[in-house]
Protein backbone atom coordinates (compact mmCIF):
# COMPACT_ATOMS: atom_id res chain seq x y z
CA UNK A 1 0.00 0.00 0.00
CA UNK A 2 0.80 3.58 -0.37
CA UNK A 3 0.47 5.47 3.00
CA UNK A 4 1.09 9.45 3.35
CA UNK A 5 2.86 9.77 7.27
CA UNK A 6 2.75 13.22 8.99
CA UNK A 7 4.74 14.39 11.78
CA UNK A 8 8.12 11.74 11.07
CA UNK A 9 10.26 14.08 13.19
CA UNK A 10 7.72 13.23 16.12
CA UNK A 11 7.94 11.06 18.86
CA UNK A 12 5.29 8.82 17.52
CA UNK A 13 6.15 9.02 13.73
CA UNK A 14 9.40 8.22 14.07
CA UNK A 15 8.90 4.94 15.65
CA UNK A 16 6.00 4.26 13.34
CA UNK A 17 7.76 4.66 9.84
CA UNK A 18 10.53 1.51 10.34
CA UNK A 19 7.43 -0.33 11.22
CA UNK A 20 5.67 0.25 8.30
CA UNK A 21 8.48 -0.50 5.55
CA UNK A 22 9.19 -3.40 7.35
CA UNK A 23 5.87 -4.45 6.18
CA UNK A 24 6.88 -3.36 2.67
CA UNK A 25 4.42 -0.33 2.48
CA UNK A 26 5.58 2.58 0.46
CA UNK A 27 5.68 5.55 2.48
CA UNK A 28 5.11 9.27 1.69
CA UNK A 29 6.34 11.62 4.53
CA UNK A 30 5.58 14.69 4.69
CA UNK A 31 7.53 17.12 6.69
CA UNK A 32 7.96 21.11 6.97
CA UNK A 33 11.34 20.94 6.20
CA UNK A 34 13.67 18.68 4.52
CA UNK A 35 16.84 19.52 6.77
CA UNK A 36 15.18 17.59 9.63
CA UNK A 37 14.95 14.06 7.89
CA UNK A 38 17.43 11.25 8.97
CA UNK A 39 19.55 10.69 6.37
CA UNK A 40 18.82 7.05 6.13
CA UNK A 41 15.28 8.16 5.06
CA UNK A 42 16.47 10.16 2.13
CA UNK A 43 17.48 7.50 -0.41
CA UNK A 44 15.75 4.60 1.00
CA UNK A 45 13.49 3.13 -1.85
CA UNK A 46 10.58 2.95 -0.19
CA UNK A 47 10.14 6.38 1.11
CA UNK A 48 9.24 9.82 -0.82
CA UNK A 49 9.71 13.02 1.12
CA UNK A 50 7.32 16.03 0.57
CA UNK A 51 8.48 19.12 2.12
CA UNK A 52 5.05 20.93 3.29
CA UNK A 53 3.55 23.44 5.98
CA UNK A 54 0.35 22.24 6.68
CA UNK A 55 -0.47 25.55 8.54
CA UNK A 56 -0.17 27.20 4.89
CA UNK A 57 -0.73 24.78 2.42
CA UNK A 58 -4.55 24.60 1.63
CA UNK A 59 -4.12 24.17 -1.89
CA UNK A 60 -1.15 22.88 -3.22
CA UNK A 61 -0.93 21.23 -6.47
CA UNK A 62 2.03 19.17 -6.07
CA UNK A 63 0.58 17.20 -2.95
CA UNK A 64 0.47 13.34 -3.78
CA UNK A 65 -2.82 11.55 -5.04
CA UNK A 66 -1.78 8.34 -5.31
CA UNK A 67 -2.83 7.23 -1.67
CA UNK A 68 -4.28 4.62 0.17
CA UNK A 69 -4.13 5.54 3.63
CA UNK A 70 -2.90 8.59 5.74
CA UNK A 71 -1.56 9.19 9.48
CA UNK A 72 -2.59 12.25 10.90
CA UNK A 73 0.28 12.71 13.67
CA UNK A 74 0.64 16.86 14.21
CA UNK A 75 0.86 17.92 17.42
CA UNK A 76 1.81 21.29 18.60
CA UNK A 77 1.26 21.52 22.59
CA UNK A 78 3.54 23.84 23.63
CA UNK A 79 3.54 26.28 20.67
CA UNK A 80 4.55 29.71 21.40
CA UNK A 81 1.13 30.95 19.91
CA UNK A 82 -1.46 32.25 22.34
CA UNK A 83 -3.37 30.28 20.48
CA UNK A 84 -2.56 26.70 19.77
CA UNK A 85 -6.05 25.54 18.99
CA UNK A 86 -6.58 27.47 16.17
CA UNK A 87 -3.24 26.23 14.73
CA UNK A 88 -4.00 22.98 15.42
CA UNK A 89 -7.48 23.55 13.57
CA UNK A 90 -5.76 24.91 11.05
CA UNK A 91 -3.71 22.93 10.33
CA UNK A 92 -6.21 20.01 10.56
CA UNK A 93 -8.52 21.84 7.70
CA UNK A 94 -5.93 21.96 5.25
CA UNK A 95 -4.93 18.65 5.69
CA UNK A 96 -8.37 17.47 5.37
CA UNK A 97 -8.64 19.70 2.31
CA UNK A 98 -5.65 17.71 0.68
CA UNK A 99 -6.65 14.42 1.57
CA UNK A 100 -10.05 14.77 0.36
CA UNK A 101 -8.57 15.18 -3.07
CA UNK A 102 -6.27 12.09 -3.26
CA UNK A 103 -7.79 8.76 -3.06
CA UNK A 104 -7.13 7.55 0.00
CA UNK A 105 -9.90 5.44 1.88
CA UNK A 106 -8.41 5.78 5.43
CA UNK A 107 -6.99 8.40 7.65
CA UNK A 108 -6.07 7.44 10.80
CA UNK A 109 -5.86 9.87 13.46
CA UNK A 110 -4.28 9.86 17.26
CA UNK A 111 -5.57 12.03 19.63
CA UNK A 112 -6.56 12.40 23.46
CA UNK A 113 -8.84 10.38 25.70
CA UNK A 114 -11.70 13.21 26.22
CA UNK A 115 -14.36 11.38 28.40
CA UNK A 116 -13.87 13.97 31.26
CA UNK A 117 -16.95 16.48 31.95
CA UNK A 118 -13.91 18.99 32.07
CA UNK A 119 -11.36 19.26 29.13
CA UNK A 120 -8.28 21.42 29.01
CA UNK A 121 -7.20 23.33 26.38
CA UNK A 122 -4.98 20.78 24.99
CA UNK A 123 -7.80 18.24 25.29
CA UNK A 124 -10.23 20.04 24.07
CA UNK A 125 -8.35 20.71 20.85
CA UNK A 126 -7.58 17.31 20.20
CA UNK A 127 -11.10 16.80 20.24
CA UNK A 128 -12.07 19.43 17.72
CA UNK A 129 -8.99 18.39 15.74
CA UNK A 130 -11.11 14.93 15.08
CA UNK A 131 -14.41 16.82 14.63
CA UNK A 132 -12.37 18.72 11.93
CA UNK A 133 -10.92 15.80 10.41
CA UNK A 134 -14.29 14.03 9.90
CA UNK A 135 -15.50 15.81 7.61
CA UNK A 136 -13.30 14.63 4.79
CA UNK A 137 -14.04 12.57 1.66
CA UNK A 138 -12.56 9.27 3.54
CA UNK A 139 -13.39 6.63 6.23
CA UNK A 140 -11.68 8.25 9.41
CA UNK A 141 -10.39 6.34 12.21
CA UNK A 142 -9.59 8.09 15.62
CA UNK A 143 -7.35 6.70 18.52
CA UNK A 144 -7.24 7.85 21.71
CA UNK A 145 -4.54 7.63 24.28
CA UNK A 146 -3.93 8.80 27.91
CA UNK A 147 -0.35 9.20 28.93
CA UNK A 148 2.42 7.48 26.59
CA UNK A 149 5.29 5.44 28.67
CA UNK A 150 8.38 4.61 26.61
CA UNK A 151 11.52 5.76 26.40
CA UNK A 152 12.05 9.30 25.49
CA UNK A 153 8.15 10.10 25.79
CA UNK A 154 7.66 13.25 27.45
CA UNK A 155 5.16 11.74 30.39
CA UNK A 156 8.14 9.06 31.11
CA UNK A 157 10.69 11.50 31.14
CA UNK A 158 8.92 13.88 33.51
CA UNK A 159 8.32 10.74 36.00
CA UNK A 160 11.56 10.32 35.66
CA UNK A 161 13.03 13.42 36.46
CA UNK A 162 10.92 14.21 39.23
CA UNK A 163 11.54 10.21 41.03
CA UNK A 164 15.14 9.97 40.30
CA UNK A 165 15.91 13.97 41.73
CA UNK A 166 13.76 14.05 44.61
CA UNK A 167 13.58 11.83 47.49
CA UNK A 168 10.76 13.66 48.83
CA UNK A 169 7.98 14.79 46.70
CA UNK A 170 5.85 17.80 47.90
CA UNK A 171 3.24 17.82 45.37
CA UNK A 172 0.26 19.31 43.42
CA UNK A 173 -2.95 17.65 44.33
CA UNK A 174 -3.58 16.67 40.69
CA UNK A 175 -0.99 13.69 41.48
CA UNK A 176 -4.19 11.79 42.76
CA UNK A 177 -5.84 12.29 39.24
CA UNK A 178 -6.55 9.22 37.54
CA UNK A 179 -5.24 8.36 34.47
CA UNK A 180 -4.76 4.91 32.30
CA UNK A 181 -1.38 5.05 31.05
CA UNK A 182 -0.30 2.76 27.98
CA UNK A 183 2.92 1.99 26.65
CA UNK A 184 4.39 3.19 23.21
CA UNK A 185 4.86 -0.32 22.41
CA UNK A 186 0.65 -0.92 22.27
CA UNK A 187 -0.03 2.38 21.03
CA UNK A 188 2.65 1.36 17.99
CA UNK A 189 0.22 -1.58 17.42
CA UNK A 190 -2.59 -0.43 17.51
CA UNK A 191 -1.91 2.15 14.69
CA UNK A 192 -0.47 -0.21 12.32
CA UNK A 193 -3.56 -2.95 13.18
CA UNK A 194 -6.08 -0.37 12.25
CA UNK A 195 -4.59 0.05 9.01
CA UNK A 196 -6.80 -0.88 5.86
CA UNK A 197 -9.46 -2.52 8.31
CA UNK A 198 -12.38 -1.77 7.14
CA UNK A 199 -14.26 -2.86 10.74
CA UNK A 200 -12.35 -0.07 12.14
CA UNK A 201 -13.49 2.76 9.62
CA UNK A 202 -15.61 5.53 10.98
CA UNK A 203 -14.78 4.41 14.48
CA UNK A 204 -13.33 6.09 17.24
CA UNK A 205 -11.36 4.03 19.79
CA UNK A 206 -9.84 4.87 23.17
CA UNK A 207 -7.06 2.96 24.03
CA UNK A 208 -5.02 2.20 27.28
CA UNK A 209 -2.80 0.06 29.47
CA UNK A 210 -4.01 -2.60 31.73
CA UNK A 211 -3.90 -0.51 34.37
CA UNK A 212 -6.04 2.70 35.78
CA UNK A 213 -3.32 4.92 38.04
CA UNK A 214 -3.43 7.68 39.72
CA UNK A 215 -0.05 9.97 39.07
CA UNK A 216 0.90 8.87 42.59
CA UNK A 217 0.51 5.30 41.90
CA UNK A 218 2.94 6.02 39.01
CA UNK A 219 5.33 7.77 40.99
CA UNK A 220 5.39 5.54 43.44
CA UNK A 221 5.79 2.70 41.13
CA UNK A 222 8.50 3.63 38.82
CA UNK A 223 10.30 4.05 42.36
CA UNK A 224 9.75 0.64 43.36
CA UNK A 225 10.71 -1.00 40.08
CA UNK A 226 14.30 1.46 40.17
CA UNK A 227 14.59 0.59 43.91
CA UNK A 228 14.16 3.57 45.22
CA UNK A 229 12.89 4.86 48.64
CA UNK A 230 10.30 7.68 47.75
CA UNK A 231 7.56 9.80 50.00
CA UNK A 232 4.93 12.23 48.36
CA UNK A 233 3.37 14.57 50.33
CA UNK A 234 0.59 16.33 48.43
CA UNK A 235 -0.32 20.10 49.33
CA UNK A 236 -3.76 20.87 48.15
CA UNK A 237 -3.11 24.60 47.90
CA UNK A 238 -1.19 24.90 45.22
CA UNK A 239 -2.40 26.81 42.27
CA UNK A 240 -2.14 26.00 38.53
CA UNK A 241 0.36 28.68 38.22
CA UNK A 242 2.78 27.20 41.47
CA UNK A 243 2.10 23.46 39.83
CA UNK A 244 3.54 24.90 36.52
CA UNK A 245 6.90 26.53 37.92
CA UNK A 246 7.21 23.25 40.35
CA UNK A 247 7.10 20.99 36.79
CA UNK A 248 9.09 23.73 35.00
CA UNK A 249 11.60 23.01 37.91
CA UNK A 250 11.93 19.88 38.42
CA UNK A 251 11.58 18.02 35.34
CA UNK A 252 13.10 19.03 31.20
CA UNK A 253 9.34 20.78 29.87
CA UNK A 254 9.90 24.13 28.90
CA UNK A 255 6.79 26.63 30.82
CA UNK A 256 4.69 26.06 28.38
CA UNK A 257 4.95 23.14 28.18
CA UNK A 258 4.20 22.56 32.01
CA UNK A 259 1.25 25.01 31.86
CA UNK A 260 -0.62 22.77 29.28
CA UNK A 261 0.41 19.81 30.98
CA UNK A 262 -0.64 21.42 34.51
CA UNK A 263 -4.05 21.98 32.98
CA UNK A 264 -4.54 18.40 31.21
CA UNK A 265 -2.88 16.90 34.99
CA UNK A 266 -5.95 18.07 36.34
CA UNK A 267 -8.44 15.89 33.79
CA UNK A 268 -9.23 12.47 34.39
CA UNK A 269 -8.46 10.43 31.70
CA UNK A 270 -9.79 6.29 31.38
CA UNK A 271 -10.43 4.96 28.32
CA UNK A 272 -13.97 3.77 27.66
CA UNK A 273 -14.29 -0.44 26.87
CA UNK A 274 -13.90 -1.61 23.69
CA UNK A 275 -13.53 -4.44 21.71
CA UNK A 276 -10.63 -3.22 19.82
CA UNK A 277 -7.73 -5.02 21.65
CA UNK A 278 -9.43 -7.98 21.31
CA UNK A 279 -10.43 -7.64 17.41
CA UNK A 280 -6.42 -6.75 16.70
CA UNK A 281 -5.26 -9.56 19.72
CA UNK A 282 -3.27 -7.22 21.31
CA UNK A 283 -2.90 -7.62 25.24
CA UNK A 284 -1.81 -4.38 26.44
CA UNK A 285 0.89 -3.89 29.16
CA UNK A 286 1.16 -2.71 32.39
CA UNK A 287 2.33 0.22 33.92
CA UNK A 288 5.02 -2.11 35.31
CA UNK A 289 5.69 -3.97 32.19
CA UNK A 290 5.92 -0.75 29.89
CA UNK A 291 8.26 1.13 32.29
CA UNK A 292 10.73 -1.86 32.42
CA UNK A 293 10.72 -2.09 28.57
CA UNK A 294 11.12 1.51 28.15
CA UNK A 295 14.07 0.68 30.77
CA UNK A 296 15.21 -1.50 28.61
CA UNK A 297 15.75 0.74 25.55
CA UNK A 298 17.44 3.17 27.89
CA UNK A 299 20.25 0.71 29.34
CA UNK A 300 20.78 -0.74 25.29
CA UNK A 301 21.33 3.12 23.91
CA UNK A 302 18.49 2.36 21.95
CA UNK A 303 15.92 5.13 22.26
CA UNK A 304 14.59 5.68 18.92
CA UNK A 305 12.44 9.05 19.94
CA UNK A 306 11.98 11.64 22.12
CA UNK A 307 9.49 13.99 22.87
CA UNK A 308 12.49 16.59 23.66
CA UNK A 309 13.44 16.65 19.89
CA UNK A 310 10.68 17.58 18.36
CA UNK A 311 10.61 21.72 17.75
CA UNK A 312 7.46 21.94 19.89
CA UNK A 313 9.70 20.47 23.03
CA UNK A 314 10.91 24.29 22.76
CA UNK A 315 9.27 27.74 23.75
CA UNK A 316 11.04 29.62 21.21
CA UNK A 317 10.52 26.98 17.57
CA UNK A 318 12.51 28.92 15.71
CA UNK A 319 11.92 28.88 11.97
CA UNK A 320 14.25 26.22 11.46
CA UNK A 321 15.23 27.02 7.86
CA UNK A 322 16.61 30.64 8.45
CA UNK A 323 18.58 29.95 11.24
CA UNK A 324 20.81 27.34 8.99
CA UNK A 325 22.88 30.29 7.17
CA UNK A 326 24.97 31.67 9.93
CA UNK A 327 24.87 35.49 9.62
CA UNK A 328 27.88 37.95 8.95
CA UNK A 329 26.88 40.62 9.43
CA UNK A 330 26.22 42.60 12.47
CA UNK A 331 27.64 39.34 14.81
CA UNK A 332 30.07 39.49 17.52
CA UNK A 333 32.43 35.90 17.46
CA UNK A 334 35.03 33.81 18.99
CA UNK A 335 36.86 31.45 16.20
CA UNK A 336 39.38 28.84 17.87
CA UNK A 337 41.63 27.43 14.82
CA UNK A 338 43.84 24.39 15.91
CA UNK A 339 45.44 21.86 13.83
CA UNK A 340 45.51 18.49 15.22
CA UNK A 341 47.24 15.12 13.89
CA UNK A 342 44.95 12.70 15.57
CA UNK A 343 42.34 10.87 13.37
CA UNK A 344 39.76 12.85 11.71
CA UNK A 345 37.26 10.45 11.98
CA UNK A 346 38.19 10.13 15.91
CA UNK A 347 38.16 14.27 16.23
CA UNK A 348 34.48 13.99 14.54
CA UNK A 349 33.28 11.33 16.66
CA UNK A 350 34.28 13.25 19.64
CA UNK A 351 32.18 16.70 18.66
CA UNK A 352 29.35 14.16 17.84
CA UNK A 353 29.27 12.91 21.61
CA UNK A 354 29.51 16.76 22.78
CA UNK A 355 26.70 17.70 25.66
CA UNK A 356 24.39 15.87 27.41
CA UNK A 357 25.83 12.78 30.24
CA UNK A 358 29.63 13.92 28.57
CA UNK A 359 29.37 17.06 29.09
CA UNK A 360 31.49 20.11 27.13
CA UNK A 361 34.88 18.69 27.44
CA UNK A 362 36.18 22.39 29.03
CA UNK A 363 34.53 24.30 32.16
CA UNK A 364 31.02 21.93 32.77
CA UNK A 365 30.51 23.63 36.29
CA UNK A 366 30.37 27.08 33.92
CA UNK A 367 28.09 25.54 31.64
CA UNK A 368 26.15 23.84 34.65
CA UNK A 369 25.72 27.29 36.24
CA UNK A 370 24.66 28.93 33.16
CA UNK A 371 21.48 26.35 32.68
CA UNK A 372 20.94 27.08 36.29
CA UNK A 373 20.39 31.24 34.95
CA UNK A 374 18.64 29.90 32.11
CA UNK A 375 15.79 27.98 34.15
CA UNK A 376 15.84 30.66 36.80
CA UNK A 377 15.08 32.99 33.90
CA UNK A 378 12.53 30.73 32.45
CA UNK A 379 14.70 29.25 29.97
CA UNK A 380 15.30 25.40 29.33
CA UNK A 381 18.02 25.16 30.82
CA UNK A 382 20.73 21.83 30.12
CA UNK A 383 17.91 19.05 31.53
CA UNK A 384 17.20 18.27 28.28
CA UNK A 385 20.54 16.66 27.37
CA UNK A 386 20.29 14.42 24.68
CA UNK A 387 18.58 11.34 23.10
CA UNK A 388 21.98 9.52 22.13
CA UNK A 389 25.16 9.49 24.19
CA UNK A 390 26.96 9.50 20.27
CA UNK A 391 24.71 10.43 17.81
CA UNK A 392 23.07 13.44 16.78
CA UNK A 393 20.74 14.25 13.91
CA UNK A 394 19.64 16.92 12.50
CA UNK A 395 16.84 18.95 14.87
CA UNK A 396 17.40 17.30 17.71
CA UNK A 397 17.78 18.95 20.98
CA UNK A 398 21.24 18.81 22.71
CA UNK A 399 21.17 20.57 26.06
CA UNK A 400 20.25 24.13 25.54
CA UNK A 401 21.29 24.02 22.15
CA UNK A 402 19.11 22.70 18.66
CA UNK A 403 20.89 20.66 16.05
CA UNK A 404 20.45 22.56 12.87
CA UNK A 405 22.67 20.25 11.11
CA UNK A 406 25.01 17.60 11.53
CA UNK A 407 26.82 16.41 8.62
CA UNK A 408 29.61 13.34 8.94
CA UNK A 409 30.23 13.48 5.14
CA UNK A 410 30.92 17.70 5.48
CA UNK A 411 32.40 17.13 9.08
CA UNK A 412 30.11 20.04 10.16
CA UNK A 413 28.27 20.46 13.04
CA UNK A 414 25.66 23.34 13.73
CA UNK A 415 24.14 24.39 17.02
CA UNK A 416 21.30 27.52 17.48
CA UNK A 417 21.06 28.19 20.91
CA UNK A 418 17.53 28.19 22.69
CA UNK A 419 18.86 29.88 25.85
CA UNK A 420 17.15 33.01 27.17
CA UNK A 421 19.36 35.40 25.43
CA UNK A 422 18.86 38.87 23.82
CA UNK A 423 19.93 37.93 20.77
CA UNK A 424 20.54 35.33 18.73
CA UNK A 425 24.13 32.31 19.11
CA UNK A 426 25.14 29.65 17.02
CA UNK A 427 27.98 26.91 17.80
CA UNK A 428 29.57 25.77 14.55
CA UNK A 429 32.42 22.67 14.02
CA UNK A 430 34.02 21.66 11.21
CA UNK A 431 37.23 20.14 10.20
CA UNK A 432 38.57 21.11 7.49
CA UNK A 433 41.46 19.17 5.82
CA UNK A 434 43.97 20.94 3.44
CA UNK A 435 46.80 18.96 1.72
CA UNK A 436 48.42 16.98 5.24
CA UNK A 437 47.23 19.28 7.36
CA UNK A 438 43.90 18.77 9.77
CA UNK A 439 42.46 21.39 11.32
CA UNK A 440 39.33 21.67 13.59
CA UNK A 441 37.94 25.44 13.31
CA UNK A 442 35.51 25.89 15.73
CA UNK A 443 33.51 29.20 15.59
CA UNK A 444 30.64 30.77 18.24
CA UNK A 445 28.31 33.47 16.54
CA UNK A 446 26.71 35.92 18.61
CA UNK A 447 24.22 38.12 16.92
CA UNK A 448 23.09 40.81 19.68
CA UNK A 449 18.95 42.52 19.88
CA UNK A 450 19.67 45.98 21.32
CA UNK A 451 22.03 47.66 23.80
CA UNK A 452 20.81 44.86 26.07
CA UNK A 453 22.28 42.27 23.70
CA UNK A 454 25.48 44.24 23.28
CA UNK A 455 25.72 44.32 27.26
CA UNK A 456 25.41 40.68 27.42
CA UNK A 457 28.33 39.91 24.98
CA UNK A 458 30.65 42.27 26.84
CA UNK A 459 30.11 40.61 29.86
CA UNK A 460 30.37 37.00 28.73
CA UNK A 461 33.78 37.75 26.25
CA UNK A 462 36.01 37.09 29.04
CA UNK A 463 34.47 33.71 30.72
CA UNK A 464 33.90 32.81 26.32
CA UNK A 465 37.88 33.72 25.50
CA UNK A 466 39.23 30.57 27.78
CA UNK A 467 36.04 28.71 27.60
CA UNK A 468 36.14 27.93 24.17
CA UNK A 469 39.81 28.00 23.34
CA UNK A 470 39.52 24.86 26.24
CA UNK A 471 36.91 23.36 24.70
CA UNK A 472 38.34 23.19 21.53
CA UNK A 473 41.68 21.83 22.50
CA UNK A 474 40.02 19.28 24.96
CA UNK A 475 38.05 17.79 22.03
CA UNK A 476 41.05 17.22 20.00
CA UNK A 477 42.69 15.74 23.75
CA UNK A 478 39.71 13.21 24.54
CA UNK A 479 40.52 11.89 20.87
CA UNK A 480 43.60 10.31 21.05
Amino acid sequence: MKILLTGITGYVGKRILPLLLEQKHDVICCVRNLDRVEEKWTNHPQVQLVEIDFLSANNQSDFPREIDVAYYLIHSMASTSGDFEELELTAARNFRNLISQSKARQVIYLGGISNDKYLSKHLRSRLNVEKELEKGDYALTSLHAGIIIGSGSASFEIIRDMVEKLPIMITPKWVLTLSHPISIRDVLKFLVGVLNNESCFNQSFDIGGKDILSYKDMLLQYAEIRKLKRRIVTLPIMTPRLSSYWLFFITSTSYKLAINLVNSLKVEVIAKENSLAEMLQIEPMTYREAVEAAFTKIRQNQVFSSWKDALSSTEFNPNYADQIDVPNYGCYWNKQSVTFTQNPDKVLQTIWSIGGDNGWYYGTWLWQIRGYMDKLTGGIGLRRGRTNPDEIMNGDALDFWRVLLADKQKKRLLLYAEMKLPGEAWLEFKIVQSGNENRLIQTATYRPIGVWGRFYWGLSWPFHLFIFRGMARNILKASN
